[in-house]
């Protein structure tokens, strides 16, 4: 054998760079990354995973923390790939070791890892944060007794649903999926369609109604048209009849329902959609789903958050919103303060207080009464600096998965901004 040859000395600026040297060990993130519990993360996720078979997992450790910093800084699944790897910072909160010069995963690594955890592994990365806010003392347990509840609208991403534009999504839909089948239409009305939609648009924005409804009874023609067209053809045919059953149904709702129908289809590729009227000024109606939220009167941390498909009556939702913050804390309640909307409403293990009462008030219990209205800042944080404002997940479950993930970023927040109040100040004469 021939002697080894010295190899040549690295390069220093491409040396592994320790992290615990790059960071300073007072920072909000490396002070949480110390007290979040990420060994009941692994031990919860870690059943999920099939042992010696497939490539290597990514880490849990890396994933759960992706998603932590996603919803406390309000990014994308690309844009919290793209930071993280340029932050030496939301590495060590990842449990890196060594600063990283590449993206950590690929941004669809997101979607996969929340689809294998569900709504119940969301509602488990909030209660992490919710530990995590007694262990560093943003809340303490004497907060959990008194709760302010309420519901907002978790808005979907979708375009306002009009009529004609609906005709137009639905037939586009079912001319993309007889393109992929590779069936020949006898008309797409790919160009006739695109120009209805303008002109109808254009005469609406006009107020000429009388020629904006005629493009749009245009509109609903070619989408019958299309559809009859599908129908013909896959006759006969069970493969393509399960593959279009979903898709014509829908085109069937739209093309047939009414203005004051109700359970409508407000979006072609989120036909969960809902139209909700809370009352809004400015906003009659929102469309998407409504949550329930649950906050500690005391500190706005928030303890309970759920989506609630149908839209149920305010009233009938305090049960459920209650025993899940008995899930999540272990504590029961004591108190909980609602708005009018709850009136009539009293779960047998807690007293319930509505906005306006009189009779039974006592000094302290008309302040928290008052507090009360301090969980609307909460939903308004939650919708403009978190991802409560446009939901883009997918589907019914996706709708609970964004809720929790919001409230854990919200709560992230909290933690950050106490853990980084406590930093020593910078003596400006030194």
């Amino acid at each position: 054998m021939a002697p080894k040859e010295i190899p040549p000395a690295q390069d220093p600026a491409l040396a592994p760079r320790e992290l615990p040297s790059m960071v300073d060990p007072r920072h909000a993130l490396v002070i949480l990354a110390g007290k979040m519990d990420w060994q009941a993360a692994s031990a919860q996720f870690g059943p999920l995973y099939v042992p010696g078979r497939g490539r290597p997992a990514i880490s849990i450790r890396l994933m759960v923390g992706l998603h932590y910093l996603k919803h406390a800084f309000n990014l994308s699944d690309e844009q919290v790939v793209m930071h993280w790897a340029e932050n030496p910072y939301w590495q060590y909160f990842c449990g890196e070791q060594y600063f990283q010069y590449r993206l950590p995963i690929d941004p669809s690594q997101m979607t996969r890892f929340r689809k294998r955890i569900g709504a119940s592994g969301c509602e488990f990365l909030l209660k992490l944060t919710i530990d995590a806010g007694l262990i560093t003392k943003t809340i303490v347990p004497v907060s959990l007794d008194a709760v302010n509840v309420d519901t907002t609208v978790q808005e979907k991403a979708i375009a306002f649903p009009t009529d004609g534009r609906l005709y137009h999504k639905a037939r586009a839909a079912l001319v993309r999926e007889a393109k992929k089948a590779g069936m020949r239409l006898r008309q797409s009305y790919e160009r006739l369609g695109k120009q209805a939609l303008l002109m109808n648009a254009r005469y609406a924005h006009a107020r000429q109604m009388k020629r904006a409804r005629r493009e749009q009874r245009r509109l609903r023609t070619y989408l019958g048209r299309v559809m009859r067209d599908i129908e013909r053809k896959i006759q006969g045919a069970p493969a393509l009849e399960d593959r279009f059953r979903n898709w014509l149904n829908i085109g069937h709702r739209i093309h047939t329902q009414q203005r004051h129908d109700k359970n409508k289809i407000y979006s072609v590729h989120a036909p969960e959609v809902e139209c909700i009227a809370k009352g809004k000024a400015h906003k009659h109606y929102e469309f998407g789903v409504k949550v329930s939220v649950v906050t500690t009167s005391r500190d706005n941390f928030v303890v309970g958050m759920q989506s609630l498909p149908h839209n149920p009556y305010d009233g009938h939702t305090l049960e459920a919103a209650i025993e899940q913050t008995i899930n999540l804390t272990g504590i029961t309640p004591k108190q909980a303060f609602v708005d009018r909307g709850y009136k009539g409403h009293r779960p047998q293990r807690l007293s319930v207080w509505v906005a306006g009462a009189k009779r039974g008030v006592t000094s302290l219990i008309k302040k928290r009464i008052k507090r009360r209205n301090a969980i609307e800042p909460v939903i308004g944080h939650m919708k403009a600096d978190g991802r409560l404002g446009r939901n883009f997940l997918k589907g019914v479950t996706g709708d609970a998965m964004n809720a929790m993930l919001c409230a854990a970023g919200h709560n992230l927040r909290k933690i950050l901004h106490r853990l980084g109040s406590s930093f020593p100040s910078i003596d400006a004469t030194a």
